[in-house]
């Protein structure tokens, strides 16, 4: 997986349908799309780059707003693993080599569908990491997403994450 699309409850199909218009138009006319058990929720693999997909979307966005009309949030995945810490601790210390000592963080979990403590997770982060935290402003932020027995994660600039809603008050205002 690397994207997660939030939709609104019940409009799962509609959504699996626009993503997968979106993702044809930029060349996949396969990608892997996923309805989970969680409401509102989607996982998708595609072979375009997540951060490709995510400029090309808010491109649209601004372009055409009307052609978006399910997705909530697109949130783009660097690398999976089983939800558990451990692999997640390890999987993380080797994405956070792009963070420079004077730039700021935030960690952000999103945790669906599985009993595992945010606290012990940011803790065992932010033990890899000499770093200012910024939770108003950072430079970076590190995503963790769980989804029941698989987590996301990335660890992405400001604005690497798409909230359709968002941009889309931003250019009408």
């Amino acid at each position: 997986m690397n994207l997660i699309i939030t939709c609104p409850r019940h409009f799962e199909n509609e959504t699996l349908e626009e993503i997968k218009g979106i993702l044809n138009e930029m060349g996949d006319a396969n990608p892997i799309i996923s309805i989970t058990e969680m409401p509102g929720i989607l996982t998708i693999s595609t072979k375009i780059n997540e951060l490709e997909v995510i400029k090309n979307i808010q491109e649209k966005i601004l372009d055409e707003p009307w052609r978006i009309r399910y997705c909530l949030r697109i949130i783009p995945i660097q690398s999976t693993v089983t939800t558990n810490l451990e692999d997640i601790r390890k999987e993380i210390g080797k994405l956070i080599g792009v963070i420079n000592s004077d730039e700021t963080y935030r960690i952000t979990i999103e945790k669906r569908n599985f009993n595992i403590s945010k606290n012990e997770i940011i803790k065992e982060i932010a033990n890899y990491l000499t770093n200012k935290v910024s939770l108003e402003d950072p430079d970076w932020i590190i995503l963790i997403e769980i989804i029941g027995i698989t987590t996301g994660l990335a660890v992405l600039r400001k604005g690497s994450i798409v909230s359709v809603e968002k941009m889309k008050r931003s250019i009408s205002s």
